[in-house]
Protein backbone atom coordinates (compact mmCIF):
# COMPACT_ATOMS: atom_id res chain seq x y z
CA UNK A 1 0.00 0.00 0.00
CA UNK A 2 2.76 2.49 0.70
CA UNK A 3 5.29 1.46 -2.27
CA UNK A 4 1.78 1.82 -4.42
CA UNK A 5 0.99 5.51 -2.48
CA UNK A 6 4.76 6.26 -3.61
CA UNK A 7 4.15 5.59 -7.42
CA UNK A 8 1.15 8.13 -7.31
CA UNK A 9 2.74 10.41 -5.94
CA UNK A 10 5.87 10.07 -8.23
CA UNK A 11 3.28 9.98 -10.98
CA UNK A 12 1.61 13.15 -9.98
CA UNK A 13 4.91 15.02 -9.56
CA UNK A 14 5.92 13.55 -13.49
CA UNK A 15 2.30 15.41 -14.41
CA UNK A 16 2.46 18.20 -12.66
CA UNK A 17 6.37 18.66 -14.07
CA UNK A 18 5.05 18.04 -17.79
CA UNK A 19 2.39 20.68 -17.20
CA UNK A 20 4.79 23.27 -15.53
CA UNK A 21 7.38 22.45 -18.76
CA UNK A 22 4.09 22.79 -20.92
CA UNK A 23 2.92 26.29 -19.80
CA UNK A 24 6.17 27.70 -20.21
CA UNK A 25 6.32 27.95 -23.96
CA UNK A 26 4.21 30.63 -25.19
CA UNK A 27 3.69 30.68 -28.77
CA UNK A 28 1.66 33.17 -31.12
CA UNK A 29 -0.14 32.12 -34.74
CA UNK A 30 1.92 30.28 -36.90
CA UNK A 31 3.79 28.23 -34.14
CA UNK A 32 3.84 24.82 -32.91
CA UNK A 33 6.90 22.84 -31.24
CA UNK A 34 8.15 21.66 -34.73
CA UNK A 35 7.33 25.04 -36.97
CA UNK A 36 7.53 28.82 -37.25
CA UNK A 37 5.54 30.35 -40.33
CA UNK A 38 6.83 33.85 -41.48
CA UNK A 39 5.24 35.75 -44.38
CA UNK A 40 6.71 37.66 -46.50
CA UNK A 41 5.30 39.63 -50.26
CA UNK A 42 8.40 40.40 -52.77
CA UNK A 43 8.01 41.18 -56.50
CA UNK A 44 8.88 38.16 -58.39
CA UNK A 45 7.73 39.79 -61.35
CA UNK A 46 6.48 43.26 -62.92
CA UNK A 47 9.26 45.55 -63.33
CA UNK A 48 11.35 45.34 -60.02
CA UNK A 49 11.37 41.71 -60.46
CA UNK A 50 15.06 42.29 -59.88
CA UNK A 51 14.47 42.68 -56.67
CA UNK A 52 12.99 39.76 -55.82
CA UNK A 53 16.75 38.25 -55.54
CA UNK A 54 16.52 39.71 -51.77
CA UNK A 55 13.66 37.15 -50.84
CA UNK A 56 14.97 34.13 -53.21
CA UNK A 57 18.77 34.50 -50.89
CA UNK A 58 16.92 34.97 -47.52
CA UNK A 59 14.52 31.74 -48.39
CA UNK A 60 17.82 29.85 -49.15
CA UNK A 61 19.25 30.94 -45.85
CA UNK A 62 16.07 29.63 -44.18
CA UNK A 63 16.64 26.39 -45.96
CA UNK A 64 20.12 26.40 -44.43
CA UNK A 65 18.95 26.77 -41.25
CA UNK A 66 16.05 24.14 -41.39
CA UNK A 67 18.80 20.98 -43.10
CA UNK A 68 20.45 22.21 -40.08
CA UNK A 69 17.92 21.33 -37.38
CA UNK A 70 15.85 24.95 -37.37
CA UNK A 71 15.98 27.16 -34.73
CA UNK A 72 15.50 25.73 -31.07
CA UNK A 73 13.90 22.55 -32.32
CA UNK A 74 11.76 24.01 -34.40
CA UNK A 75 11.54 24.58 -38.83
CA UNK A 76 11.42 27.69 -40.55
CA UNK A 77 8.15 27.75 -43.22
CA UNK A 78 8.49 30.76 -45.18
CA UNK A 79 5.35 31.92 -47.29
CA UNK A 80 6.36 34.20 -49.41
CA UNK A 81 3.55 35.54 -52.30
CA UNK A 82 4.65 37.71 -55.43
CA UNK A 83 3.07 41.29 -55.33
CA UNK A 84 4.65 42.98 -58.63
CA UNK A 85 5.73 45.62 -56.42
CA UNK A 86 1.97 47.13 -56.72
CA UNK A 87 0.58 48.91 -53.60
CA UNK A 88 -2.89 47.17 -53.92
CA UNK A 89 -1.23 43.75 -54.62
CA UNK A 90 0.57 43.71 -51.73
CA UNK A 91 -2.39 44.89 -49.12
CA UNK A 92 -4.10 42.04 -50.64
CA UNK A 93 -1.23 39.54 -50.41
CA UNK A 94 0.20 40.33 -46.89
CA UNK A 95 -3.69 40.11 -45.10
CA UNK A 96 -3.81 36.82 -46.67
CA UNK A 97 -0.94 35.71 -45.00
CA UNK A 98 -2.34 36.97 -41.77
CA UNK A 99 -5.76 36.63 -41.94
CA UNK A 100 -5.42 33.07 -44.03
CA UNK A 101 -1.96 31.61 -43.54
CA UNK A 102 -2.21 33.16 -39.88
CA UNK A 103 2.28 33.76 -40.08
CA UNK A 104 3.74 34.93 -36.90
CA UNK A 105 4.90 37.81 -38.18
CA UNK A 106 5.73 39.39 -41.79
CA UNK A 107 9.57 39.48 -42.60
CA UNK A 108 11.50 41.52 -44.92
CA UNK A 109 9.14 42.39 -47.63
CA UNK A 110 10.07 44.74 -50.22
CA UNK A 111 9.41 48.51 -51.02
CA UNK A 112 8.95 51.60 -49.84
CA UNK A 113 5.56 52.14 -51.10
CA UNK A 114 4.29 48.74 -50.94
CA UNK A 115 5.06 48.33 -47.16
CA UNK A 116 3.90 52.31 -46.30
CA UNK A 117 0.78 50.50 -47.84
CA UNK A 118 0.40 47.78 -45.15
CA UNK A 119 1.98 49.23 -42.55
CA UNK A 120 -1.28 50.68 -40.68
CA UNK A 121 -3.23 47.53 -40.93
CA UNK A 122 -0.24 45.41 -39.13
CA UNK A 123 0.43 47.56 -36.73
CA UNK A 124 -3.56 47.63 -36.04
CA UNK A 125 -3.30 44.24 -36.02
CA UNK A 126 0.04 43.96 -33.99
CA UNK A 127 1.89 41.84 -36.01
CA UNK A 128 5.36 42.52 -36.67
CA UNK A 129 6.43 44.05 -39.87
CA UNK A 130 9.75 42.93 -39.35
CA UNK A 131 13.43 44.17 -41.07
CA UNK A 132 11.69 46.02 -43.85
CA UNK A 133 13.27 46.14 -46.72
CA UNK A 134 13.32 49.47 -47.89
CA UNK A 135 16.13 52.82 -46.77
CA UNK A 136 12.76 54.90 -46.03
CA UNK A 137 13.45 57.05 -42.28
CA UNK A 138 9.80 55.94 -41.52
CA UNK A 139 10.44 52.60 -40.34
CA UNK A 140 11.94 53.62 -37.08
CA UNK A 141 8.93 55.18 -35.43
CA UNK A 142 8.49 53.02 -32.29
CA UNK A 143 6.03 55.47 -31.03
CA UNK A 144 3.45 55.53 -33.81
CA UNK A 145 4.17 52.06 -35.33
CA UNK A 146 5.63 49.79 -32.46
CA UNK A 147 5.43 46.85 -34.68
CA UNK A 148 7.45 48.26 -37.67
CA UNK A 149 11.23 48.07 -38.01
CA UNK A 150 13.62 48.81 -40.94
CA UNK A 151 17.33 46.94 -41.26
CA UNK A 152 19.24 49.35 -43.97
CA UNK A 153 20.86 52.03 -42.05
CA UNK A 154 17.96 54.84 -43.50
CA UNK A 155 18.62 57.43 -46.77
CA UNK A 156 18.25 59.96 -44.12
CA UNK A 157 21.30 58.70 -41.71
CA UNK A 158 23.28 58.73 -45.35
CA UNK A 159 22.43 62.01 -45.87
CA UNK A 160 23.70 62.79 -42.11
CA UNK A 161 26.85 61.08 -42.90
CA UNK A 162 27.86 62.90 -45.91
CA UNK A 163 27.53 66.61 -44.05
CA UNK A 164 29.27 64.84 -41.24
CA UNK A 165 32.39 64.69 -43.93
CA UNK A 166 32.22 67.54 -45.03
CA UNK A 167 31.71 69.53 -41.65
CA UNK A 168 35.16 68.04 -40.73
CA UNK A 169 37.06 67.98 -44.57
CA UNK A 170 35.41 70.50 -45.89
CA UNK A 171 33.76 73.05 -43.75
CA UNK A 172 33.77 76.10 -46.56
CA UNK A 173 31.92 74.19 -49.18
CA UNK A 174 29.00 75.33 -51.28
CA UNK A 175 27.00 72.37 -51.74
CA UNK A 176 24.66 72.27 -55.00
CA UNK A 177 21.49 69.65 -54.32
CA UNK A 178 20.10 67.61 -57.47
CA UNK A 179 17.39 65.28 -55.72
CA UNK A 180 14.65 63.04 -56.52
CA UNK A 181 11.64 65.07 -56.09
CA UNK A 182 9.63 62.32 -53.86
CA UNK A 183 10.12 60.80 -50.50
CA UNK A 184 13.20 59.09 -51.61
CA UNK A 185 14.72 62.00 -52.77
CA UNK A 186 14.03 64.56 -49.70
CA UNK A 187 14.75 62.15 -47.24
CA UNK A 188 18.66 62.58 -48.22
CA UNK A 189 17.68 66.46 -48.47
CA UNK A 190 16.98 66.38 -44.81
CA UNK A 191 19.38 64.09 -43.54
CA UNK A 192 22.13 66.37 -45.30
CA UNK A 193 20.16 69.52 -43.61
CA UNK A 194 20.11 67.86 -40.25
CA UNK A 195 23.67 66.65 -40.39
CA UNK A 196 24.95 70.46 -40.93
CA UNK A 197 22.69 71.61 -38.58
CA UNK A 198 23.04 75.71 -38.48
CA UNK A 199 25.96 75.56 -41.07
CA UNK A 200 23.18 74.04 -43.53
CA UNK A 201 21.73 77.99 -44.89
CA UNK A 202 25.38 79.11 -45.26
CA UNK A 203 26.93 76.04 -46.72
CA UNK A 204 23.74 74.84 -49.25
CA UNK A 205 23.66 77.20 -51.58
CA UNK A 206 21.22 75.68 -53.95
CA UNK A 207 18.72 73.12 -54.20
CA UNK A 208 17.21 71.47 -57.50
CA UNK A 209 14.41 68.92 -57.92
CA UNK A 210 13.89 66.96 -60.76
CA UNK A 211 11.32 64.10 -61.77
CA UNK A 212 11.09 60.49 -62.65
CA UNK A 213 9.31 61.11 -65.41
CA UNK A 214 12.24 63.68 -67.12
CA UNK A 215 14.34 62.22 -69.98
CA UNK A 216 17.10 63.85 -68.84
CA UNK A 217 18.46 65.75 -66.09
CA UNK A 218 21.55 67.64 -68.17
CA UNK A 219 19.12 71.54 -67.93
CA UNK A 220 19.20 70.73 -64.09
CA UNK A 221 23.33 70.08 -63.68
CA UNK A 222 23.85 73.19 -66.17
CA UNK A 223 21.66 75.43 -64.08
CA UNK A 224 23.98 73.34 -60.25
CA UNK A 225 27.05 74.65 -62.25
CA UNK A 226 25.73 78.10 -62.19
CA UNK A 227 26.05 78.71 -59.06
CA UNK A 228 29.89 78.33 -58.51
CA UNK A 229 29.44 75.38 -55.83
CA UNK A 230 32.19 73.29 -55.33
CA UNK A 231 30.46 69.82 -53.77
CA UNK A 232 27.42 68.35 -55.67
CA UNK A 233 25.49 66.02 -53.70
CA UNK A 234 23.83 63.86 -56.47
CA UNK A 235 20.43 61.77 -55.16
CA UNK A 236 19.40 60.20 -57.53
CA UNK A 237 18.46 56.50 -58.85
CA UNK A 238 20.78 55.14 -61.20
CA UNK A 239 19.50 56.15 -64.82
CA UNK A 240 19.85 59.90 -63.70
CA UNK A 241 23.06 59.10 -61.67
CA UNK A 242 24.92 58.18 -64.75
CA UNK A 243 23.76 60.96 -66.69
CA UNK A 244 24.64 63.84 -63.68
CA UNK A 245 28.32 61.98 -63.73
CA UNK A 246 28.51 62.13 -67.63
CA UNK A 247 26.98 66.18 -67.69
CA UNK A 248 29.24 67.31 -65.22
CA UNK A 249 32.27 65.91 -66.88
CA UNK A 250 31.06 67.23 -70.02
CA UNK A 251 30.99 70.68 -68.26
CA UNK A 252 34.11 70.41 -67.29
CA UNK A 253 33.06 71.10 -63.48
CA UNK A 254 34.91 69.47 -60.87
CA UNK A 255 33.24 69.62 -58.00
CA UNK A 256 33.55 67.21 -54.89
CA UNK A 257 30.80 64.70 -55.84
CA UNK A 258 28.61 62.82 -53.61
CA UNK A 259 26.63 59.97 -54.53
CA UNK A 260 23.14 58.10 -52.77
CA UNK A 261 24.55 54.79 -51.84
CA UNK A 262 21.44 53.70 -54.10
CA UNK A 263 23.60 54.52 -57.50
CA UNK A 264 27.00 53.11 -55.98
CA UNK A 265 26.71 50.23 -58.94
CA UNK A 266 29.73 49.91 -60.75
CA UNK A 267 27.28 47.78 -63.28
CA UNK A 268 24.78 49.77 -64.22
CA UNK A 269 25.79 53.43 -63.03
CA UNK A 270 29.96 53.74 -63.57
CA UNK A 271 30.43 51.85 -66.07
CA UNK A 272 27.55 53.49 -68.62
CA UNK A 273 28.94 57.04 -67.44
CA UNK A 274 32.36 55.84 -68.22
CA UNK A 275 34.99 55.08 -65.57
CA UNK A 276 37.45 57.94 -66.43
CA UNK A 277 34.46 60.27 -65.73
CA UNK A 278 33.55 58.61 -62.06
CA UNK A 279 37.11 59.01 -60.63
CA UNK A 280 36.91 60.86 -56.85
CA UNK A 281 33.27 60.24 -56.93
CA UNK A 282 32.53 59.70 -52.99
CA UNK A 283 29.84 57.29 -51.53
CA UNK A 284 29.09 55.03 -48.74
CA UNK A 285 28.61 51.24 -47.91
CA UNK A 286 27.79 49.65 -45.02
CA UNK A 287 28.34 45.71 -45.86
CA UNK A 288 30.76 43.80 -47.83
CA UNK A 289 30.91 43.94 -51.74
CA UNK A 290 31.52 40.31 -52.76
CA UNK A 291 33.02 41.20 -55.84
CA UNK A 292 35.16 43.29 -54.34
CA UNK A 293 39.16 41.30 -54.58
CA UNK A 294 39.72 42.89 -51.15
CA UNK A 295 37.20 40.48 -49.15
CA UNK A 296 38.45 37.51 -51.17
CA UNK A 297 40.11 35.79 -47.66
CA UNK A 298 37.39 37.14 -45.60
CA UNK A 299 35.84 35.10 -43.16
CA UNK A 300 32.50 36.26 -43.76
CA UNK A 301 32.58 35.80 -47.93
CA UNK A 302 34.10 32.42 -47.59
CA UNK A 303 30.81 31.55 -45.41
CA UNK A 304 28.67 33.49 -47.91
CA UNK A 305 30.21 31.48 -51.05
CA UNK A 306 29.59 28.16 -48.88
CA UNK A 307 26.38 28.85 -48.30
CA UNK A 308 25.43 29.59 -52.15
CA UNK A 309 27.50 26.92 -53.21
CA UNK A 310 24.84 24.28 -51.41
CA UNK A 311 21.73 25.99 -51.20
CA UNK A 312 21.61 28.61 -54.09
CA UNK A 313 24.40 27.74 -56.84
CA UNK A 314 22.19 29.55 -59.58
CA UNK A 315 22.27 32.85 -57.88
CA UNK A 316 23.56 35.66 -60.21
CA UNK A 317 26.82 36.37 -57.34
CA UNK A 318 27.47 39.87 -58.77
CA UNK A 319 24.07 40.98 -57.32
CA UNK A 320 24.82 42.59 -54.41
CA UNK A 321 20.98 42.55 -53.36
CA UNK A 322 22.13 38.98 -52.68
CA UNK A 323 23.91 40.25 -49.24
CA UNK A 324 20.71 41.99 -48.20
CA UNK A 325 18.88 38.84 -48.04
CA UNK A 326 21.15 37.00 -46.58
CA UNK A 327 22.01 39.53 -43.39
CA UNK A 328 18.16 40.12 -42.94
CA UNK A 329 17.97 36.07 -42.43
CA UNK A 330 20.78 35.52 -40.53
CA UNK A 331 19.86 38.48 -37.69
CA UNK A 332 15.73 36.83 -37.70
CA UNK A 333 17.62 33.71 -36.67
CA UNK A 334 19.52 35.59 -33.98
CA UNK A 335 15.92 36.98 -32.92
CA UNK A 336 14.24 33.25 -33.18
CA UNK A 337 17.13 32.01 -30.97
CA UNK A 338 16.84 35.04 -28.60
CA UNK A 339 12.78 34.16 -28.47
CA UNK A 340 13.20 30.66 -27.00
CA UNK A 341 10.22 28.97 -26.41
CA UNK A 342 8.51 32.64 -26.06
CA UNK A 343 7.78 32.68 -29.74
CA UNK A 344 4.63 35.36 -29.75
CA UNK A 345 4.32 38.72 -31.64
CA UNK A 346 4.99 40.74 -28.58
CA UNK A 347 7.81 38.40 -27.35
CA UNK A 348 9.26 38.62 -31.39
CA UNK A 349 9.67 42.61 -30.91
CA UNK A 350 11.24 43.11 -27.62
CA UNK A 351 13.47 40.28 -28.78
CA UNK A 352 13.78 42.74 -32.05
CA UNK A 353 14.19 45.95 -30.09
CA UNK A 354 16.91 44.36 -27.58
CA UNK A 355 20.07 43.78 -29.74
CA UNK A 356 23.74 44.99 -28.40
CA UNK A 357 26.34 44.83 -30.93
CA UNK A 358 25.06 41.84 -32.80
CA UNK A 359 27.84 41.12 -35.68
CA UNK A 360 26.56 39.46 -39.06
CA UNK A 361 29.94 38.04 -41.32
CA UNK A 362 28.57 40.40 -44.29
CA UNK A 363 29.02 43.76 -42.74
CA UNK A 364 32.01 46.33 -43.09
CA UNK A 365 34.12 45.34 -40.16
CA UNK A 366 32.92 47.74 -37.17
CA UNK A 367 29.29 48.14 -38.10
CA UNK A 368 27.31 46.38 -35.74
CA UNK A 369 24.02 46.05 -34.89
CA UNK A 370 22.28 47.57 -32.01
CA UNK A 371 18.44 48.23 -31.22
CA UNK A 372 16.61 49.55 -27.70
CA UNK A 373 12.66 50.46 -27.23
CA UNK A 374 13.42 53.78 -28.63
CA UNK A 375 15.44 52.87 -31.24
CA UNK A 376 14.03 50.81 -34.75
CA UNK A 377 17.19 51.23 -36.58
CA UNK A 378 19.42 48.04 -36.36
CA UNK A 379 22.28 49.14 -38.45
CA UNK A 380 23.31 53.05 -38.45
CA UNK A 381 26.95 53.21 -39.45
CA UNK A 382 28.56 53.94 -43.09
CA UNK A 383 32.09 53.98 -44.07
CA UNK A 384 32.86 55.79 -46.81
CA UNK A 385 34.44 55.29 -50.53
CA UNK A 386 35.85 56.67 -53.24
CA UNK A 387 36.37 55.45 -56.82
CA UNK A 388 39.33 55.04 -58.08
CA UNK A 389 40.46 53.45 -61.12
CA UNK A 390 37.81 50.84 -61.66
CA UNK A 391 36.71 50.39 -58.15
CA UNK A 392 35.44 51.70 -55.16
CA UNK A 393 38.00 51.93 -52.07
CA UNK A 394 36.94 52.46 -48.61
CA UNK A 395 38.77 55.81 -46.43
CA UNK A 396 38.11 57.00 -43.02
CA UNK A 397 36.26 55.53 -39.85
CA UNK A 398 33.47 54.30 -40.06
CA UNK A 399 30.66 57.13 -39.48
CA UNK A 400 27.60 57.38 -37.23
CA UNK A 401 24.49 58.81 -39.20
CA UNK A 402 22.29 58.74 -36.22
CA UNK A 403 24.34 60.62 -33.64
CA UNK A 404 23.96 64.70 -33.68
CA UNK A 405 27.38 66.01 -32.21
Amino acid sequence: MIIERGFAIAAALLTLAGQASASDKKYGPGVTDGEIKIGNTSPYSGPASAFSMVAKAGEAYLRKINAEGGVNGRKIRFVSYDDAYSPPKTVEQTRKLVESDEVLFVFNALGTATNSAVQKYLNAKKVPQLFVSSGAAKWNDPTNFPWTMGFTPSYQNEGRTYAKYLLKEKPGAKIAILFQNDDFGKDYLKGMKEGLGDKAVSMIVAEEAFDVLEPSIDSHIVKLKATGADVLFDVATPKFAAQAIKKVAELGWKPLHLMSYVSASIGSVIKPAGFENAQGIISAAYFKDPNDPKWKDDAGLKELNTFLDKYYPEANRSDTLIVNGYNTAELLVHVLKQCGDDLTRENVMKQAASLNNVELGMLLPGIKVSTSPTDFAPVKQWQLMRFEGTNWQLFGDVIDGETRE
